[in-house]
């Protein structure tokens, strides 16, 4: 069948990511004899350069990994609530709902600890190796794309009103920065290159200068040095946010030195002869894992692709997951009171769940009850539920549209949105990683360091009791996702997308589409199944402020074949035809373990995702 693009092949190195400079950068690495883990990392930095509107130093990544011959991994780099940051805190601010905005929403930052230890654990190369790339666009300057430049103009106001130390960077001459004009942002480029210089004079200082010792020394200069002080200056600013209301962080110089990113083992699940692999209940990646749960264990047993009853099954199965994401997700709950991914994953479970899809679609909140539990929903996801909150389709007055990108109000509200990363290398290597938060709309930027502070305690709940309640400590349940996929025990596939919470719908229908299709040139149709039209469903109550939800609701893109519509109105579901080219921004990198013939694909959608390899 016709792709936008081929489905590329080679036998020494893939990368597929959410931007060109990041996957050529990644590529760079390759050639010059690093491994995926130093390419991963140099990616991520070049990420933050060129897509500061879906991520940033100060935000978040989790990681799944498979080094050859080893065992798959997850990376957390994902930070927790600082110790301030309590439900009793922040309703004696008259708040409700953590603000979307503003150092109020700021978990500990996540991202940079991540890429330091996946580099010093896994890499070969040097900090100043993977970081030169970054650097380079930070200082030289790189042509933005499109969307960086209308994210800027939609917060002009804020930014010119509020947040200066923003405007500085990227209103330069009162303007925003322009596709096909140079942009730079020097204050990152030396907070870099300072960082750098004070990890090799450390590492040298106490007796050699390691590459692991250097990295060490960068992660220290992070937690309680120049860059530790200056997060902690800018969370004790006074910052207007998306309440209204000027408020202060709680972020601490004690919850930068006491949080790194760690290992933990993935939670897994079998289908069809795959092993899908994915972070724990502290993500939303099981959702992706009890999505097949629900589904038949055989491809034989599933409707046509694309069919009316294939789209059908798979909505009604992710509105069961995503409710029960509702209910059980989360970090914080006591630990006696704790639901297990395998008890969300079990047979018995999914086969009582598996008997509420109807023919007709369900515009209620369905959460199960494993164990026997009695699943417990906010307060406000029982109100949005009930329909007892502002329609889900505005805020502020300020139309919201456009998934798979983040779509930000005047007021610097945003859904939210990431990037993504997957590589596989010739030794056999491979990852899979979601960068996220520290947008530039988030925060003000630090002035001495040339990015912003993140947003994701916004997931969290002001309620007590709950699995994502706010608790300081803990991980605010975060809807990034990256994906792993084992053939025989044998990692095959590493795939993901931007998107919040349709990450692991996309997925899902990617998946199918791989195991589905027929192969392209003797291996996976990875960009076949990327190109298929795509649909998602917010019949749910969203994880980004204002946390709202549209039950029954179904966006397809508009390539979607008219009686499929027709027939999956009949059904009830409340179908928008959306644009041709409109749901989701995948990337996939496979390896085929016999022959080693190594694969990628990347989403045409947003015009700036590319694959590149040989």
């Amino acid at each position: 069948m016709f792709t936008t693009r081929p489905t590329l092949q080679g036998t020494f190195g893939m990368v597929s990511s959410t931007h060109w400079l990041a996957s050529q950068s990644a590529m760079a690495v390759l050639e010059d004899g690093g491994n995926a883990f130093d390419a991963a990392v140099a990616a991520g930095f070049v990420l933050h350069v060129v897509e500061p509107h879906l991520n940033g130093p100060a935000g978040e990544v989790p990681v799944v990994l498979a080094p050859a011959g080893g065992e798959v991994r997850v990376l957390c780099g994902q930070g927790v609530a600082p110790a301030g940051a309590t439900v009793d805190h922040y309703r004696s601010l008259g708040l409700d709902l953590v603000p979307g905005t503003g150092p109020l929403a700021a978990a500990v930052p996540g991202a940079f600890d991540a890429w330091m230890l996946l580099l010093r654990d896994h890499g070969t190369k040097s900090l100043a190796d993977v970081l030169k790339y970054a650097i380079g666009y930070a200082e030289d300057g790189h042509a933005p794309v499109e969307r960086v430049c209308e994210t800027v103009e939609t917060v002009r106001e804020l930014f010119e009103r509020e947040w200066p130390t923003s405007a500085e960077v990227y209103l330069p001459d009162g303007t925003p920065p322009r596709p096909g004009e140079l942009f730079r942002n020097p204050a990152l480029a030396a907070t870099w290159r300072r960082l750098t210089a004070e990890a090799e004079a450390a590492a040298s200082g106490d007796g050699g200068a390691s590459r692991e010792a250097e990295i060490e020394a960068a992660r220290a200069v992070w937690r309680d040095g120049f860059i530790a002080e200056a997060l902690v200056r800018q969370a004790g600013r006074p910052t207007m946010d998306t309440s209204g209301e000027r408020h202060v962080g709680t972020l601490t110089a004690d919850d930068l030195r006491g949080w790194e990113a760690s290992y933990e083992a993935p939670v897994t699940y079998d289908w069809n002869g795959w092993t899908l692999c994915k972070a724990g209940l502290w993500s939303q990646g099981p959702a992706l894992l009890q999505q097949f749960a629900l589904l038949p264990g055989s491809v034989a047993e599933l409707p046509e692709y694309g069919s009316a009853a294939y789209i059908h099954l798979l909505v009604e199965g992710c509105k069961l997951a995503m409710a029960d994401r509702e209910a059980w997700y989360g970090d914080a709950g006591a630990a006696a009171e704790r639901v297990t991914a395998s008890e969300l994953l079990s047979a018995a479970y999914n086969a009582e769940r598996r008997r509420l899809i109807g023919e007709k679609a369900s515009r209620d909140l369905r959460p199960g009850a494993p164990g026997g539990r009695d699943p417990r929903l906010s307060a406000h996801a029982l109100a949005v539920a009930a329909g007892d909150t502002p329609g889900a389709d505005t805020w502020g007055g300020t139309a919201m549209a456009g998934a798979g990108e983040p779509t930000v109000a005047g007021d610097g509200g945003t859904r939210g949105d990431t990037c993504h990363i997957d590589i596989v290398d010739r030794w056999g290597n491979m990852l899979s990683a979601t960068p996220s938060g520290g947008w530039l709309q988030s925060n003000p930027v630090v002035p001495e360091l040339g990015f912003p502070l993140g947003t994701r305690l916004q997931m969290t709940w002001l309620e007590e009791g709950l699995p994502n309640s706010l608790t300081p400590g803990r991980r605010p349940r975060t809807t990034l996702s990256p994906s792993l996929a084992l053939k025989n025990g044998v990692p095959v596939l590493a795939f993901g997308t931007p998107g919040g919470d349709q990450q692991d719908q996309w997925q899902v229908h990617f998946f199918l589409g791989v195991v589905m299709r027929d192969a392209v040139r003797g291996g996976l149709d990875l960009q076949g199944a990327i190109d298929a039209p795509n649909w998602h469903t917010e019949a749910f109550p969203g994880s980004f402020h204002p946390r709202e939800m549209r039950a029954g609701s179904l966006t397809v893109e508009s390539r979607t074949a008219p009686e499929v519509v027709e027939e999956l109105r009949r059904r009830g579901h409340v179908v928008t035809v959306g644009g041709a080219w409109s749901e989701g921004r995948l990337c996939a990198v496979a390896r085929e373990p016999g022959s080693g013939v190594l694969s990628a694909g990347a989403n045409a959608r947003g015009m700036q995702g590319y694959a590149v390899g040989r």
